[in-house]
């Protein structure tokens, strides 16, 4: 009989901090894995596409961009899956498969000769992405204790945001001064550091017991889940409809030197950090607040950003609001998707990059398409906002659900949140 796992409160703080390190790692690698290729989107143009870039640079650039909506569509896939078929399993166990998977991924799509090639590379290693961030936030929530749910969410997450300060600028550079494949590399070596960080320093967790696929696979029988999901994939493609194309925007339209991209990418990672540890703290106060506020603060930042890209300091500040408020939005929809979800726990948690990431493949597929279509590099901007205005729209639906099911005398204190819904005006 396998013995209980030990509980937080046998962990000694050092133990934890160094856990928590770990799964930040993990995130950072993923972040950077995700993120590198929006600022070298020419020299992936370059390299992969010779001849179309040779002839029409706007429309290789545009196509580039398919290798930024084929991880994020990887995402989408894997996320669901693994998190039902592997809800049972040791977390530690999977969180090191997970993190291995990514490691050779990344060495594929480095290595491999051709864009379509390199296409299916970056879809496969995608795969483990959502599944990743949902079991290590489950993994930091038990670490962290009752009422920091949100903030444990957050500080994996904060992996993420803090590999667009430090880790995309600095790897962007490397790909400028070297290659792109260089580059991807470098994340490989990341990924292999995480999973020594893992294995020996998390603590062993016993997966759910009494968890099955038809369980978790349950969540997608509840309105409110579609909605969130809904929130996450289509309000959240506003961000990155404006970041795919973040490079061009910084040359093309503020007139800003290659060699500043990764100036701009650290800028936009300062404000992701930021506003990702905001938005930890505030969901654990209030979730419907917290989402309204964070969609109109994207929706003016976006409109802000696009009157201004051409004016480089209106640039830096408009991306800094921008990735502020688009980063606080992530914790926020996670702890919304976790309420909503019943048990499906591990699946909820998952969910929340399937659909950060769908907003992903979208916005860059419409952001591409606009640029192709002769719009400029300003127009996905606007596309974004659009992006924006829907998922505020779709937040308005979920709130009026939840008030609707008040009214009818329905409880609506969900048992996984850090506040009741009732209380959650």
């Amino acid at each position: 009989m396998t013995p209980a796992a030990p509980g937080p409160a046998t962990w000694s703080p050092a133990r934890i901090r160094l856990a928590l390190l770990a799964l930040a790692m993990g995130g950072f690698g993923i972040g950077a894995t995700e993120f590198v290729a929006m600022g070298l989107l020419p020299e992936l143009a370059a390299d992969l596409l010779p001849a179309l870039n040779a002839s029409a640079p706007e429309e290789a650039i545009a196509q580039a961009g398919w290798l930024i909506s084929a991880y994020a569509l990887g995402v989408v896939v894997g996320a669901p899956t693994i998190a039902a078929a592997a809800a049972r399993w040791p977390r530690k166990q999977l969180l090191l498969w997970l993190v291995a998977a990514f490691t050779f991924g990344t060495v594929a799509s480095a290595l491999l000769p051709t864009f379509e090639l390199v296409l299916v590379a970056r879809f496969l290693s995608a795969v483990p992405h959502g599944a990743y961030f949902g079991i290590a936030s489950l993994v930091a929530a038990s670490l962290m204790g009752p009422g920091k749910r949100a903030r444990g969410v957050a500080l994996v997450l904060s992996g993420l945001t803090i590999a667009n300060v430090v880790g995309v600028p600095a790897i962007t550079w490397l790909g400028q001064q070297t290659t792109w494949r260089v580059a991807y590399l470098a994340v490989a070596a990341i990924f292999a550091l995480t999973f020594v960080a893992i294995a020996l320093v998390v603590p062993w967790q016993p997966g759910d017991a009494s968890a099955s696929i038809r369980r978790e696979l349950g969540a997608f029988r509840r309105v409110q889940v579609w909605l969130a999901l809904g929130i996450g994939s289509i309000g959240f493609g506003g961000f990155f409809a404006m970041y795919t194309y973040i490079a061009p925007l910084a040359t093309e339209v503020a007139g800003l030197p290659a060699a500043s991209v990764p100036l701009v990418l650290m800028v936009v990672g300062v404000g992701m950090t930021i506003g990702n540890l905001l938005g930890g703290w505030s969901a654990d106060r209030s979730v419907r607040r917290s989402l309204r506020g964070y969609f109109i603060a994207l929706a003016v930042a976006l409109a802000a950003l696009g009157l201004v890209a051409s004016w480089p300091p209106g640039l830096i500040v408009g991306a800094l609001v921008v990735g502020a408020a688009a980063a606080a939005l992530s914790p926020v929809i996670q702890a919304r998707l976790m309420d909503v979800a019943g048990d499906s726990q591990s699946i909820a948690a998952a969910l929340n990059h399937s659909a950060l990431n769908l907003g992903n493949s979208l916005g860059a597929a419409a952001g591409g398409a606009a640029i192709a279509a002769g719009l400029g590099f300003v127009s996905p901007i606007w596309i974004g906002l659009g992006f924006t205005v829907a998922g505020l729209g779709l937040t308005a639906a979920t709130i009026a659900v939840d008030r609707s099911r008040q009214r009818n005398g329905q409880v609506l204190s969900y048992a996984t949140g850090a506040v009741t819904v009732a209380n959650d005006a």
